[in-house]
């Protein structure tokens, strides 16, 4: 079982090598990506309408505030006349529109989008618009997994006519790197409650993905474990985010940080506690009781950033007996089966709206905690070798550290003597009795 594991933790390990490649793949999430898509609505010479859309297609990953910011190059010095859903940063030099009365929205080659706030006016909305360039995942919200601006696009003074798409997309999320876009199928409208399509003269979507390498070259989140049977806790590897020459915050100590002013439009670097892993975000697995037909396990997400509050966080596990979860206290639950084979031992947990969907910056309360129930599968159930510990742990889309296995909790050498002896024992008394029916078999014939 020791040898399993060791080779459990080696695929673990190039598969987070695989998944924090340059190019993005995940293999708990295949086909996780976000699509920008341009629909052309309406053009004539010179001046084009267009739909933008931004579809989070993502399982788990989200985009949380300050949010996507979109930019992109235009190919011919295009400027923005104008936007609704969305506004640019900048309108940048329009000096050459002067003399019409009437300046574009922007003119910069490479304008910088941002979605409108909550609470915008009624006549710059769109569908799927104003929610402060947040993206929820698809298992998590589905309903507000889009997002999408129009606006009226036209040629410089001196450009050509025709309407060109853009290209070098950045959504301004780190982590995320997006290819130019390519022609696709014209996108088609539903109208008059469904009984008529009509459909965008020409649609093309860019494709962008993340990669936790790109986001960041340090590990964002650790785990720790314990075990009724274990009498020591499994900390997290030591220096697992960074060590303890980084900048944290002692105990009883407010960080400088709290009181400088910040821009709610940027993400705020974290600034953590002083601990020997010096993370984020500790992930403790606790194996909590053991019953004859079931076996329970709590779960406790402690938030060390001093800086931040998680908004509609989420973990990511794989573990075998995933497959039979009998019931999840307190979280949100749904099975990821992101390949055609039907293994089932991926699970997402997310907290339960107003009740801990945000996880507190922190301090005594910036923890949330669950606990499971799983059928033991008798196949294959165990608590020898570290079996009854995750393989991996992903918060917010994130790896997690791991303790070696060679780390894990481990039974008693007494019960597992004890586990060893029973199951002699066990076996001797089938063989007697079989022997015993044979030998009496034997004299009726």
């Amino acid at each position: 079982m020791g040898a399993m594991l060791n080779l459990s933790f080696v695929v673990t390990v190039i598969l987070f090598i695989i998944s924090s490649h340059t190019h993005g793949y995940d293999p708990l999430d295949p086909f996780g990506k976000i699509i920008i898509k341009w629909d052309l609505l309406l053009s004539s010479p010179g001046q084009h309408h267009v739909l933008v859309t931004l579809e989070n297609m993502q399982e788990y990953r989200h985009v949380e505030k300050p949010g996507w910011k979109l930019s992109w190059h235009w190919l011919n010095n295009e400027v923005i006349w104008e936007m609704k859903g969305a506004e640019t940063t900048e309108q940048g030099n329009c000096s050459a529109f002067a003399s019409s009365g009437n300046l574009p929205h922007c003119c910069l080659q490479r304008p910088t989008i941002v979605d409108l706030l909550p609470g915008a006016s009624l006549n710059l909305q769109v569908a799927n618009c104003c929610r402060g360039g947040v993206l929820t995942s698809m298992s998590q919200d589905h309903a507000n997994h889009v997002s999408a601006f129009q606006m009226t696009v036209g040629s410089s003074p001196d450009g050509p006519e025709e309407f060109y798409i853009p290209y070098n997309f950045d959504i301004g999320v780190p982590g995320y790197s997006c290819d130019n876009a390519t022609s696709v199928a014209p996108t088609k409208f539903s109208t008059d409650k469904g009984r008529r399509k009509t459909q965008a003269l020409a649609t093309w979507e860019a494709v962008c993905v993340y990669s936790q390498f790109r986001s960041s070259q340090s590990p964002k989140c650790c785990v720790s474990l314990s075990a009724f049977y274990y009498q020591n806790i499994v900390p997290c590897p030591t220096c697992s985010c960074g060590c303890s020459s980084s900048p944290c915050v002692k105990d009883g100590e407010l960080p400088p940080y709290l009181e400088q002013k910040h821009d709610p439009e940027e993400e705020v670097s974290p600034v953590v506690k002083c601990s020997d892993h010096m993370c984020p975000i500790r992930i403790h697995w606790h194996v909590k009781v053991n019953y004859r037909e079931y076996w329970r396990v709590k779960i406790t997400a402690t938030n060390f950033n001093t800086m931040k509050n998680y908004t509609n966080w989420n973990l990511v596990v794989l573990h075998p007996n995933l497959k039979s979860v009998q019931q999840v206290f307190s979280f949100n639950y749904k099975s990821l089966t992101p390949y055609q084979n039907g293994i089932n031992d991926t699970g997402m947990f997310w907290g339960v709206q107003f009740y801990n969907d945000v996880l507190l910056q922190e301090g005594k309360i910036g923890n949330v905690q669950t606990e499971l129930l799983l059928k033991k599968d008798m196949g294959n159930f165990t608590f020898r070798e570290g079996w009854a510990f995750p393989r991996r742990i992903l918060f917010n889309g994130d790896e997690c550290v791991m303790p070696s296995p060679d780390d894990f909790p481990r039974l008693p050498k007494s019960a597992s003597a004890h586990s060893s002896s029973s199951s002699s024992a066990v076996i001797s008394s089938v063989t007697f009795v079989f022997c015993f029916l044979l030998h009496h078999l034997l004299l009726l014939v």
